[in-house]
């Protein structure tokens, strides 16, 4: 009498894990449909990123304060000086005001010079991110 509950149990258990291997092992049919201007945008931002060298540039800070200061700073500073870049960097309660991306220090101090004919509180910085 054991002898039948036990092969009916292996029966079961045989079609069971048949029928569970069946429906797990499907087939892998999906396809990726992406716009040609995507990898474009994407090498455009891995371009800016490489240029993007913070560590490696000495940067002149010309304001720290508020938001509306800071983007009249700015404006003054672009009509000035149109030659050098300059951001706006906005670090807990400040908003800073960076001009330049001078690759040595000399060529940062030379600018400095330059500036701080017209701005009081000038900073020569090596930013960490």
């Amino acid at each position: 009498m054991r002898i039948l509950p036990i092969r009916k149990f292996v029966f079961y258990s045989f079609l069971l894990s048949v029928s569970t291997s069946y429906i797990i092992a499907q087939n892998q049919n999906s396809g990726l449909s992406q716009d040609p201007k995507f990898e474009q945008l994407l090498n455009e931002k891995r371009k800016i990123n490489a240029s993007l060298t913070v560590n490696e540039s000495y940067k002149i800070q010309i304001y720290t304060g508020g938001s509306e200061n800071a983007k009249k700073a700015l404006n003054e500073f672009r009509q000035e000086f149109s030659d050098i870049d300059a951001t706006i960097v906005f670090n807990t309660p400040n908003y800073k005001v960076w001009v330049g991306n001078f690759r040595t220090r000399i060529e940062a101090e030379r600018n400095l010079a330059d500036i701080k004919d017209r701005y009081k509180n000038v900073l020569l910085i090596k930013p960490s991110r």
